[in-house]
Formats: C-alpha cells, structure tokens, sequence
C-alpha cells in the first residue's frame, strides 16, 4: 500500500476523530498537532515493518450552520 487515507471529524465533545478508508484504524486526539502525531502512531501500529505506507491523507471535513 503505498498511502492511506482517513476522514478526519470535529468531535461532538471537542478535537478530533480520524477513520481510515478501507482499513480498521479509529484515532482521537484534541488537536490537530496531537491528531497528526496519534494518526502516524496508529499506522505504525497497524501495520508490519516493511508493510507502512509511503503516505498519509487526512481529509479533513467541517460541518458549519448558519441562521437563514
């Protein structure tokens, strides 16, 4: 696998969620400094010496409302 990509969520409660497309890896942090340093921390994890991805995506989405 040469990148992965997570979908990156404001938290209802604050910070951040990250879900990996395609792979079983959830992470949470309280900023995206934390977030960053949580996701590559996961990855390592997750996967075999050898096995890690050259790259790592985060897409990161904002949900904003606004009186009409």
């Amino acid at each position: 696998m040469s990148e992965i990509h997570f979908m990156v969520e404001e938290s209802s409660e604050g910070g951040y969620v990250a879900r990996a497309v395609g792979v079983d890896i959830v992470t949470e942090a309280d900023d995206m400094p934390s977030l960053h340093a949580q996701v590559r921390d996961a990855v390592h994890c997750h996967f075999d010496e050898g096995k890690l991805p050259g790259l790592i995506r985060l897409h990161i989405t904002r949900e904003e409302v606004l009186a009409a």
